[in-house]
């Protein structure tokens, strides 16, 4: 397996032979309105692609999307990737996908298998309350594949039982956290805090922590600075890999 990540949620995933491309976010520096609500409005993204659009576009087999939310499927993406291309996710997205015209769509619900890889759907809580109730549906999913490590994408959520259930079932040797800090002026984070990625890595101590969703949006306030001197006090840094842009993990 190899791990590539590119800007916030968007992962190049290498994967039992097969590229996928996970969470694609494709717009230009500061092509999209601020979120609104937060205390930092910068238009979005903050960062450029580490990479030319062209090739992150090309070679790929699928593509894998937790949630419709603009910073994990904007309209470049929609624009910019091939219509043939298998899509995988949940199912409330599924006319979402194929009004745009992509034509091999499928809903993981719960578990599809595809070209030798299991993809099962996961649960999570993007927030707090009323907060959570409207930012929902989201998913995460686990990727299985022989002679391959078990591979959790926990998607848009905060620590909360279903990402302690989905550790303890699955067991992944890796696991994708969104960190950040994601919020709202008011109201709590609705993704991981650096204390939800201590709870992961504290609960699940078989598992390689890799946080993401950092640094590339108006909303997302934890810093990769902020995260790794919080893991260095817990004596968990070398438990958890805060890529950078472009960075890849094998």
């Amino acid at each position: 397996m190899q791990l590539q990540l590119i800007r916030h949620a968007t992962l190049r995933l290498h994967y039992a032979g097969k590229t996928l491309l996970v969470d694609p976010m494709l717009s230009d520096t500061a092509a999209m309105d601020p979120i609104q609500n937060s205390p930092n409005p910068r238009r979005n993204p903050l960062v450029p692609l580490p990479l030319p659009v062209a090739g992150l576009t090309s070679g790929l087999d699928a593509v894998l999307v937790t949630h419709t939310h603009r910073d994990h499927w904007d309209d470049a993406a929609a624009r910019l990737l091939r219509k043939d291309l298998p899509l995988f996710g949940q199912p409330e997205d599924h006319p979402q996908f194929v009004s745009l015209g992509f034509t091999q769509v499928t809903s993981v619900q719960p578990e599809i298998s595809w070209n030798g890889i299991t993809i099962t759907r996961t649960g999570g809580q993007h927030g707090k309350g009323e907060i959570g109730r409207r930012m929902a549906p989201v998913s995460g999913f686990v990727l299985h594949a022989a002679n391959e490590p078990a591979l959790y994408l926990a998607g848009d959520t905060i620590w909360c039982v279903e990402v302690r259930d989905a550790l303890a079932q699955y067991r992944p040797a890796v696991t994708v956290v969104n960190a950040g800090g994601a919020r709202f002026l008011e109201g709590d984070p609705i993704t991981m805090t650096a204390e939800d990625v201590v709870y992961v890595a504290k609960v699940a101590p078989f598992t390689r922590v890799v946080a993401v969703h950092m640094e590339a949006i108006n909303h997302c306030l934890l810093t990769r600075a902020d995260l790794r001197f919080q893991l260095e006090a817990e004596r968990l840094l070398e438990r958890v890999a805060i890529l950078e842009d472009g960075q890849t993990l094998a």
